[in-house]
């Protein structure tokens, strides 16, 4: 596992966050209560109003048609108020998820590219997806459940209060065995949950490693090494919920007694009061439907905050999420703000040193200088560094040493927001929206239909407005297949698109074919157009073309200059250089 998992939040911290997002919907939570609870306590008229109809019966009453009606009357409120109630909870639930959902999201998106990385994005989608959609079946369904059983709790025990108290203390008899078996329960089932949830994000960690990999996976002919992986932690998971299933179990023994020992209780308490001649028949038969329709919500009660310790985890690790340091809003008049600064695409780079690992430099004392509108490329072997400086100008990673500036301020002083709408990059696994083309090219930018076609047009990506429906073509996993080279050129033109002073091309053409590599590069140059345009270049025919190019080896820019100059000057452009046209 990942030795930077994602913070879980602590039970203070979730119940505070909690409350914080009821707190935007106060009328709607108060409303839903209310109307819940007059539903529970219309329908707990009915024993009351059977307990009438005895005592009638007993004296010769000759009707029943007025309690008749008076039970279907309670029954039918009862049902009508408690439906409302459960609806307008379930309303101000999924409302509340939604925020913390949303929050979660949000949240994630302002953390580096690096941190969320580093622990897993297995643990971020099971998550945003899991623990949201585990949230929410307990809003739907758990949630409504266990407030009427509570109510419903309350109002049996005041109902048989008020037939006679003695009713009530015998009715509490079961009390201290439910209060030791539900903590019991919790001590040992709240562990469970927890390495359950870890187990299951470590499951999907492994799963989506391996899913993206399938081609390398199956080149080095490891399936049955993943394979093996996934299935560990799935046997993880299946003892943990095998464990948690006997923990219920024997919670549900612990229920069943105290069940018996409450309804013994009440029983010998009515017998000994009407036969006593306290109370009338009546009373008693009362009593006994109240205590027989307390223990199905007793139960429920107890039950349900099996799941609702279940959906407390999630919340947990949703509210984790939340509370990762991110950034604020802007303020006016602050540097960060986008009215402070001009964007001209300047950047300066000042020793710049950054290490992934503590034995290994990844940057070593980089310094350059790239004026507005300037197109460098960057070149050099693998493991030289050209990524990480790419990343590093790009925000994605921190700056380590040294001092990185766009347009003359400390990247470090830039709002997240605004370095992002700044600096746009592409890397050579661009990423195809689920969606329209439409909505693909539309998510940076406010371009108009007008706008992207003639975007598309000056790319050479007219093939995109021959797709089946054009722009409305769904696109994505489970839309219109589009080939690699198809889906960089469509990124292209989202690049194209945006309103970014500099713009960072990771190798965003490595993985054409020979027949799509000279378009892919004249859509490049046109995607960069007049801005500031840094290229990690992947082939040689692209660093021709730019105004400068840097040779990296080891962390550090070793050469600097133009083509020619460089083509020319004895050093590690020459002589890769020479391999490339050789080849």
């Amino acid at each position: 596992m990942s030795d930077q998992k994602l913070p879980i939040a602590t039970r203070r911290d979730t119940a505070r966050g909690l409350l914080a997002a009821l707190g935007h919907r106060r009328a709607l939570a108060v409303f839903a209560v209310l109307t819940l609870c007059a539903g529970v306590g219309a329908a707990l008229v009915a024993p009351w109003i059977i307990g009438l109809m005895v005592d009638d019966i007993v004296a010769g009453g000759a009707s029943m048609l007025p309690f008749g009606l008076a039970l279907t009357a309670s029954i039918a409120a009862g049902a009508g108020l408690t439906w409302t109630g459960r609806v307008l909870l379930a309303r101000l639930g999924q409302g509340t998820i939604r925020e913390v959902r949303e929050a979660a999201f949000r949240t994630a998106l302002a953390q580096p590219t690096a941190r969320i990385e580093a622990a897993g994005t297995g643990d971020l989608v099971a998550r945003l997806s899991g623990d949201v959609r585990a949230v929410g079946q307990v809003v739907e369904e758990a949630l409504p459940a266990f407030l009427s059983a509570l109510f419903s709790i309350l109002l049996s025990l005041l109902g048989m209060g008020l037939m006679d108290w003695r009713f009530a203390l015998a009715a509490l008899v079961a009390a201290p065995i439910q209060v030791f078996a539900l903590r019991w329960f919790l001590r040992r089932s709240a562990p469970v949950y927890r390495e359950h949830r870890v187990v299951v994000a470590e499951r999907g960690q492994r799963t989506i490693e391996a899913v993206r990999g399938v081609d390398t996976v199956r080149a080095l002919r490891a399936e049955e090494r993943h394979l093996e992986r996934i299935g560990e932690a799935s046997e993880q998971a299946i003892a943990l919920e095998v464990r948690a299933t006997r923990v219920r179990n024997d919670f549900n023994v612990f229920l069943n007694g105290a069940e018996l020992v409450g309804l013994s209780a009440v029983l010998v308490v009515g017998y000994l009061l009407v036969t006593g001649g306290q109370i009338e028949l009546g009373a008693a038969t009362a009593a006994s439907l109240y205590f027989l329709g307390l223990f199905g919500p007793m139960g429920a009660v107890l039950f349900r905050i099996d799941e609702l310790q279940d959906a407390g985890a999630s919340l947990a690790r949703l509210f984790g999420v939340i509370g990762m340091p991110s950034p604020g809003p802007r303020e006016e008049g602050d540097l960060q703000s986008e009215a402070a600064v001009a964007r001209r695409g300047a950047i300066e780079v000042d020793r710049l040193g950054f290490a992934h690992r503590p034995d290994r430099r990844d940057l070593d004392a980089v310094s350059l200088s790239i004026a507005p509108g300037e197109r460098i490329a960057i070149v050099g072997a693998s493991g030289a560094g050209k990524t990480t400086l790419a990343r590093v100008l790009a925000g994605a990673l921190p700056v380590g040493e040294g001092v990185v500036r766009h347009d003359g301020f400390g990247i470090e002083r830039w709002h997240p927001h605004d370095l992002r709408d700044a600096v746009v990059m592409l890397s050579q696994e661009p990423h195809v929206f689920a969606g329209t083309v439409r909505d693909d090219l539309a998510l940076f930018s406010d371009a108009d239909d007008e706008r992207m076609r003639a975007v598309i047009t000056q790319l050479g990506a007219e093939w995109i407005l021959r797709l089946p429906e054009g722009l409305d073509t769904e696109i994505g996993e489970a839309g219109h297949p589009l080939t690699p080279g198809k889906s960089q050129h469509l990124a292209l033109v989202r690049v194209a698109l945006s309103e970014a002073s500099v713009v960072i091309l990771d190798e965003a053409t490595a993985e054409a074919g020979s027949a799509d590599s000279e378009a892919l590069d004249e859509a490049s140059s046109g995607a960069i157009g007049d801005r500031t345009g840094i290229v990690i270049a992947h082939r040689l025919s692209q660093a021709m073309t730019a105004d400068r190019i840097l040779v990296m080896s080891d962390g550090q820019v070793v050469q600097s200059g133009t083509h020619d100059d460089l083509v020319t000057t004895a050093g590690p452009y020459a002589e890769l250089w020479k391999a490339w046209t050789a080849w």
